[in-house]
């Protein structure tokens, strides 16, 4: 029998901040989840002190006008300077073919800003991307903010860059019998590749842990070799190793599919009414995600599935008792949340496209993937129409876009000179 894990402990392993590859200390059961310490982008910007006078100036001298000088300084004149639908773009991300846009993909992406792009199918080599790449820069960015741009990149039977130049990765079931320090190098050397690339997002690692009664019938997970372990410490260490090392190459990463895939049955991708009938708030299975965010990753992705011990209701990426009440109350988590592909996904093909995306941001998500591009333009439509009609969605849309660009400015891709 599976012991669940209380909420106070999973958002103890939240309390010790990142970055350490060890194992999670919880830290007091009395800490309130407030106190936290932020992991990744914040969604407000944090109080620093202003610059002193320099000693040769003098009380007669006029102010002169300055770019921002801190991190949050910067975001908040690109807010300002962001119009209502260069806003609603930046959350959403748009797929494109590995190779390069198509002529269909460049129009969107040109004309749409969208904030993030993803790569879909295989690719050529590592210097055909890095010109790809260089492309997609020049279409989407907009007002000194350049888009992330990322792949699945886990190893095995899902990765998305293995032309020349980049390394063929193995399976995470395989990267799981590794010790922690042989994987972080690995990831780091997998990421300095991406970002010889032009790539700055790795949308892994797993954190789903898969039963080992359950392998043979999970489809999204099991079948593909993509856990690293069948307990919630084995699959813990390697979403910590590989964070660290994607980490250290300067790679974003999305610790993923919250709150996990290993009790399913049905791949979202390819199939509709996918339900987890097992999963509970506080689940143990969850710590492999805490450890993730303890590790200092970038996003953690949210699935499509129903999980009916949580909230019978709603699927995972439109249900505020999800990621209000699990990823940003019980685990502390600050940063960006962000989805499962909702564009292509069987799972929610019966959902017009614009709600798509204004129910994952009402119920508190930030960026959403799609991976048809030709939805990008309804989606980014739909919230700017439904900031414009309500003041309290049109504020969490701003919250979504300030962490959106903070981690961005965290990773070089704002400029506010």
């Amino acid at each position: 029998m599976r012991r669940p894990v209380t909420l106070i402990a999973l958002t103890a392993l939240a309390v010790t901040g990142c970055g350490d590859s060890g194992s999670p200390t919880a830290g007091p059961s009395t800490v309130p989840s407030s106190s936290i310490p932020v992991t990744g982008d914040p969604s407000s910007p944090a109080t620093t002190p202003t610059d002193t006078p320099s000693d040769t100036a003098t009380p007669s001298e006029p102010p002169t006008s300055k770019p921002p000088t801190s991190a949050a300084g910067c975001v908040d004149q690109k807010l300002q300077a962001l119009t209502l639908r260069e806003k609603a773009a930046q959350l959403i991300m748009t797929g494109i073919a590995s190779t390069g846009m198509t002529s269909a993909q460049r129009a969107v992406v040109q004309q749409e800003k969208s904030g993030s792009v993803f790569l879909i199918g295989n690719s050529g080599s590592l210097s055909h991307t890095r010109t790809a790449m260089a492309a997609v820069n020049a279409a989407a960015t907009v007002k000194g903010v350049r888009p992330l741009i990322a792949a699945d990149q886990e190893g095995g039977q899902i990765q998305r860059l293995k032309g020349s130049g980049f390394d063929r990765i193995p399976a995470a079931t395989v990267q799981g019998t590794w010790s922690s320090s042989k994987l972080t190098a690995q990831a780091e050397q997998w990421g300095s590749q991406l970002e010889e690339a032009g790539v700055n997002v790795d949308l892994a690692p797993v954190a789903d842990v898969v039963p080992s009664s359950l392998k043979s019938q999970n489809a999204p997970i099991g079948q593909l070799d993509r856990e690293y372990g069948d307990t919630p410490e084995a699959a813990g260490q390697g979403v910590k190793a590989f964070v660290q090392g994607m980490r250290n190459a300067g790679i974003a990463t999305s610790v993923k599919h919250f709150p996990g895939l290993g009790r399913v049955r049905g791949n979202t991708d390819f199939s509709s009414g996918v339900v987890d009938n097992v999963t509970v708030r506080g689940d143990a299975d969850l710590q492999p995600f805490a450890d993730g965010i303890k590790a200092g990753t970038s996003m953690v992705m949210i699935s499509t599935v129903t999980y009916t011990k949580i909230d019978p209701k709603n699927r995972a990426v439109f249900s505020p008792t999800v990621i209000q009440g699990m990823v940003r109350g019980d685990l502390g988590w600050r940063g960006v949340v962000i989805t499962d592909d909702v564009g292509a996904a069987a799972e929610v093909a019966a959902v017009p496209a614009g709600d798509r995306a204004t129910r994952f941001v009402a119920a508190g998500g930030d960026i959403v993937i799609n991976a048809k591009a030709g939805l990008t333009a309804e989606m980014v439509a739909a919230l700017v129409a439904k900031a414009q009609q309500d003041k309290s969605f049109a504020t969490q849309l701003t919250s979504s876009v300030r962490r959106v660009l903070t981690l961005k400015q965290d990773h070089g891709l704002v400029s506010c000179e």
